[in-house]
């Protein structure tokens, strides 16, 4: 084990950090910064990474965590897996009680850690549908969100690197819609699936309800495609070993200040407002410091947070903010509200098979010889890959009779209300037997929730009210989802392979068994957008207009997930990374 242990050191450790600096006190005191950017997440850090293109313009990222350099669990890609639960690398949010949820209180993961989400994530670079970023670009009056205005961005962002094991992935892909040149890796699975034949002649078999799709990332994401993660070389492709990787990192008007959370903007001036003074502390104790950008303030602290620091700053709805003693200084009455979440839940089967990844969950042992695996071939074997296959994208038929009284949430007819997927095990497997699993993910959720203060303490958790399942569709959707799973795996492929059903859920079940189990079992998926959408520039609603000004301020943009006034129809990670390559250059071009 010892010498694991070294190995492991020795293969993880970058040859540098360079300019990103443990405490305040590290940071040379001469320096100043033209560009203060709040949060070293997946968006954060590829602001950083492409405003200090400019020579001329000097940056600091603001980052609440540590560095994961040397964190093996963010490293491995399957370890992925255990990083759901309480961790000190992890903002360890707990919502507050949701009824739909039949008053569970729940633990929500968020990254705080440099690379935010994208170095805890699971890992999967999904794009959603092109009806998606159209819709975008129809709410915001603004054609640079659509479909063919991000083309660029997609190319500057990937790098399709090779799978591990250097199989041929000639019918898993289509190389004409995916970027070559670009920074952030993405990779098919470098170790086979024990299910993935399964899962191509359900497509066989099923092919107008389960068609084949080559190519999910096309644009056109319907039906069954091969999952492509961010993972470069059996190694996780975060923002941090991408955009602040070893080539950028030491550039000389580039630094990144670890363990300093952002508690509050001040304002620096009045008309109109500007907030370019930055207060955060290493600590709850720790004395208060501040630093000041000469051009702008951009804050990218995600969904959660960055509505938390807007508030705790003034800039919000003038009533909630006068009922905690708060000065209104920007009233905005949209700050947190509209929160947009996928809800998820996971279907498990008992199967005919040992060759499945539970024993790598429940048996140490096991789990230290892949790792030893992975380290000797530099990433390769089952720990080099997130723990999925595929992805099945569907959508609820359009004669279904929730549309008598909801109307279609989805962006366009091509776009996916259910996401599956399918695994080779069980994510939290019981201590005997061996499973597979399928998730099913509502993507075009109707139920809105929340983020409120709960203390004007910038340390303090916010009020997080995910408002789930509140609307008839949304269990409806979940209900349909069920079922369709049920269909994929009800095909000859599985016979003989799945036993029975660990969940109890069956063909035969009910409409208030499935509804029952969907408030029982689901959970937010680890992808929630809207608590400072976008609209557009003259509109009174909306917290930033579409180049993510904050409205009715000078010089402060937000530049994260939380300005997607929709979620996309697939995991937020890909449209992240994108929002942030376009607001780069809207950034340059306004200085």
């Amino acid at each position: 084990m010892r010498f694991l242990a070294a190995l492991l050191a020795l293969y993880l450790i970058r040859p540098s950090l360079c300019a990103i600096y443990n405490s305040f006190a590290e940071l040379p005191q001469n320096l100043t910064f033209d560009f203060v950017i709040v949060g070293g997440g997946t968006a954060g850090n590829v602001v950083a990474n492409r405003l200090t293109e400019n020579s001329s313009f000097s940056v600091l990222v603001l980052e609440a965590g540590p560095s994961p350099e040397g964190l093996i669990n963010h490293t491995v890609p399957f370890f992925n897996i255990f990083l759901r639960s309480e961790n000190p690398w992890d903002w360890n949010y707990t919502a507050v009680s949701q009824v739909g949820f039949n008053g569970r209180a729940l633990h929500y993961p968020r990254g705080r850690i440099l690379g935010g989400c994208s170095s805890m994530n699971g890992m999967e670079y999904l794009r959603g549908s092109s009806e998606d970023y159209d819709r975008y670009a129809d709410v915001t009056q603004d054609p640079g969100w659509s479909w063919n205005g991000i083309q660029p961005y997609i190319r500057k962002n990937e790098h399709w690197t090779p799978p591990t094991d250097h199989h041929n992935i000639t019918g898993q892909f289509n190389p004409a819609v995916h970027g070559f040149h670009g920074i952030n890796s993405v990779s098919l699975a470098g170790f086979p699936s024990a299910i993935q034949n399964q899962v191509i002649l359900t497509t066989q078999e099923l092919a107008e309800e389960f068609p084949f799709n080559l190519d999910s990332n096309s644009g056109y994401q319907l039906g069954v495609g091969w999952e492509q993660s961010t993972i470069k070389h059996g190694k996780r492709s975060s923002s941090y070993t991408s955009y602040l990787g070893p080539e950028f990192i030491g550039r000389p008007n580039l630094h990144v200040l670890l363990n300093a959370q952002v508690t509050r903007l001040s304002q620096t001036a009045s008309d109109p407002p500007e907030f370019l003074t930055v207060e955060f502390a290493e600590s709850r104790d720790a004395p208060r410091l501040q630093v000041t950008a000469s051009k702008e303030v951009i804050v990218s602290a995600g969904s959660l947070e960055t509505p938390k620091l807007l508030l705790n700053s003034g800039i919000g709805n003038a009533s909630d903010l006068a009922a905690l003693g708060l000065e209104t200084l920007v009233d905005l009455p949209d700050v947190g509200k509209n929160l947009s979440v996928m809800i998820m839940l996971n279907l498990a089967y008992f199967v005919n098979s040992t060759d499945t990844f539970d024993d790598v969950i429940r048996n140490v042992t096991r789990r230290d010889e892949l790792l030893l695996q992975w380290t000797e071939t530099g990433g390769a074997g089952l720990l080099g890959n997130g723990f999925g296959s595929h992805h099945i994208y569907t959508r609820i038929l359009s004669n279904s009779t929730i549309f008598e009284n909801s109307p279609d949430p989805a962006a366009g007819p091509n776009t996916a209300h259910i996401q599956s997927g399918t695994s080779n095990g069980n994510i939290s497997p019981p201590p005997e037997g061996h499973f597979m699993s399928m998730s099913v993910t509502l993507n075009t959720p109707t139920s809105r929730g929340s983020i409120l203060l709960n203390t004007t303490d910038g340390f303090d958790q916010p009020l997080i009210d995910f408002g789930a399942l509140s609307t008839d569709f949304d269990i409806f959707a979940l209900k349909e989802g069920i079922r369709s799973a049920q269909r994929f795996l009800g095909t000859r492929a599985w016979d003989g392979y799945i036993l029975d059903s660990l969940n109890n859920i069956t063909t035969s079940s009910t409409d208030a068994e499935l509804e029952a189990f969907i408030h029982a079992n689901s959970a937010p998926d680890g992808h929630i957008v809207a608590t400072a959408s976008m609209s557009p520039k003259a509109a009174t609603h909306g917290v930033v207009d579409p180049d993510l000004r904050v409205k009715g301020t000078g010089k402060l943009r937000v530049v994260d997930g939380s300005i997607l006034p929709f979620v996309p129809s697939a995991n937020t990670q890909f449209a992240v990374y994108i929002v942030a390559e376009r607001a780069a250059d809207l950034i340059k071009a306004a200085w």
